[in-house]
C-alpha cells in the first residue's frame, strides 16, 4: 500500500486537563512527547503539536504513512495506551506545505 496523509486529533480527557493535570498524567504525556518525537525525527509525522482552541486544548498530528501504520502509530502512542486521551484519525489530502520558519 502506498502511504497516506491523515490528520490525527489527541483529545484530552476533560476541558481542564492543561490547568489541573496530575502528576501521573504529566509522566504518560511526557512520554506521549518523546514518541511523537521520535516518528517526527524519522518523518512519518510532517506536524505536530497543541491547538489552542478557545473551546478547549487538543493535541493534532499530521501523518504520512500506510493506513495500517497510521492506526498502530496512534494506538502506540503511551497517552492513547494509558487511556488518557482519546483519538479521531481521518484521511486527508495534503494539498502542499512549507518547512517550518520557526
Amino acid at each position: 500500500m502506498a502511504k497516506q496523509h491523515f490528520f490525527v486529533r489527541l483529545i484530552p480527557p476533560r476541558p481542564t486537563f492543561v490547568q489541573d493535570i496530575t502528576e501521573c498524567e504529566q509522566k504518560l504525556m511526557a512520554q506521549h512527547s518523546d514518541y511523537v518525537r521520535r516518528f517526527f525525527d524519522a518523518g512519518g509525522v510532517l506536524a505536530y503539536g497543541p491547538v489552542l482552541d478557545p473551546n478547549g486544548l487538543f493535541g493534532f498530528a499530521v501523518v504520512e504513512m500506510e493506513e495500517q501504520e497510521a492506526k498502530a502509530f496512534v494506538e502506540g502512542d503511551p497517552a492513547v495506551r494509558g487511556r488518557l486521551m482519546n483519538y479521531t484519525i481521518s484521511p486527508m489530502r495534503l494539498a502542499g506545505a512549507q518547512a517550518s520558519r520557526l
